[in-house]
């Protein structure tokens, strides 16, 4: 059998061959290149540690799992393309694990068109919540919520100077309406309200109003690479505040791309420390990597493994030969799932699956600490 993800070096491209009928196939578009690349790698890698092991396991109900993934490069508009090819013509049971808000949104035509499931989707955008969208079924907690949470801490330690630094698209203006839900409780208000072009970001006219209002903190609500660029912006014009982005962010691939420059930045976080074996599924993911010869894993992986275990068991309820329509009324029937220390669960009126969030810095040996 075909694999039907080729990987070119670090790029995962999807190369579509003859499936046979005993498999149950999932599509997946998201930016395997592009400014998420790496956290959508290591997001996908987390669901396809949870999905191979299952597979070796015989799969679910007697058929094996195929991912179909296509790079949409972080452009909405090629992820809907992917998503009418996955749908139409590759006739996958369900999607999984898109990354960005723009990116979801423009897909869910697609969705309500064939009533087909979307699982798992790589964002917090509340529109992705409220209203609830049938077909979506979130397994993280919102951007606002993680927003919030963040104010709330850094006001805590004293800093009332917040500068916030945003993408201009929905992604940026969910995770400020959450920011200033935090501000609005502190009794604050932002030292600096600055968006982007999250298309061709430039910061160099941010950066001195970033220090001419003495900033002690910066959110930066923007994808992996937008918040390098805009640190060292801030950096060179002088500024020493602390950086807080949000859990889009909180991958190995992202740190790297910071470098010293990473070293006590906080990021929020939608799932349990990746090494707290006090919670099963922490445990049983760090397991299944080790067996795989990886030695650790990163917040992003264990997003797309939690994931992958609300597909699995969708999948499972489903029965055999799962339809489109089985697997949307499957999950909609999901009711306090332990996924290992969490549960899930979803209703005709609420879709968010996770509501758990926490923060963690980078610690000088580039790992996340909380």
């Amino acid at each position: 059998m075909k694999k039907a993800i080729t990987w070119l070096g670090a790029i995962a491209l999807a190369t579509f061959s003859h499936l046979s009928n005993s498999q149950i196939l999932i599509g997946q578009t998201a930016g395997f290149t592009g400014p998420v690349g790496a956290g959508v790698k290591e997001t996908t890698d987390g669901a396809k540690l949870y999905i191979d092991a299952t597979n070796a396991k015989g799969g679910v109900n007697g058929q094996k799992i195929e991912l179909i993934s296509l790079d949409d490069r972080f452009e909405p508009k090629l992820a809907a393309e992917n998503a009418r090819k996955l749908i139409e013509e590759q006739s996958v049971v369900a999607m999984f694990l898109t990354r960005g808000t723009p990116h979801t949104e423009a897909i869910i035509p697609l969705l309500e068109k064939y009533n087909i499931a979307l699982i798992g989707p790589s964002t917090g955008a509340m529109v992705l919540h409220q209203p609830v969208r049938k077909n979506i079924f979130n397994v993280r907690a919102t951007y606002q919520r993680e927003a919030e949470k963040a104010i709330t801490h850094l006001n805590s330690m004293g800093i009332t100077r917040i500068a916030i630094v945003y993408a201009d698209d929905s992604f940026g203006a969910d995770g400020v309406a959450g920011a200033q839900k935090g501000l609005v409780t502190a009794k604050l208000k932002p030292a600096v309200l600055e968006k982007f072009d999250r298309s061709k970001p430039d910061f160099a006219p941010i950066a001195p109003r970033i220090v001419q209002s003495n900033a002690q903190a910066i959110m930066m609500v923007a994808s992996g690479g937008a918040v390098v660029d805009g640190v060292k912006a801030f950096r060179a014009a002088g500024s020493n505040a602390q950086i807080v982005t949000l859990s889009n962010n909180a991958s190995g691939g992202f740190v790297k791309s910071m470098g010293e420059m990473g070293r006590g930045v906080i990021v929020t976080q939608v799932f349990p420390y990746e090494r707290s074996i006090a919670y099963p599924m922490v445990k049983e993911a760090q397991e299944i990597a080790k067996s795989n010869g990886q030695n650790e894993v990163s917040p992003a992986m264990l997003e797309g493994f939690a994931a992958a275990k609300v597909l699995v068991e969708g999948l499972r309820r489903a029965g055999p030969k799962p339809t489109r329509d089985k697997v949307q009324t499957a999950l909609e029937g999901i009711k306090k799932l332990n996924i290992g220390g969490l549960e899930v669960s979803y209703s005709a009126d609420d879709h968010t699956g996770l509501d758990f969030a926490d923060l963690s810095i980078i610690g000088s040996d580039g790992k996340f600490k909380r």
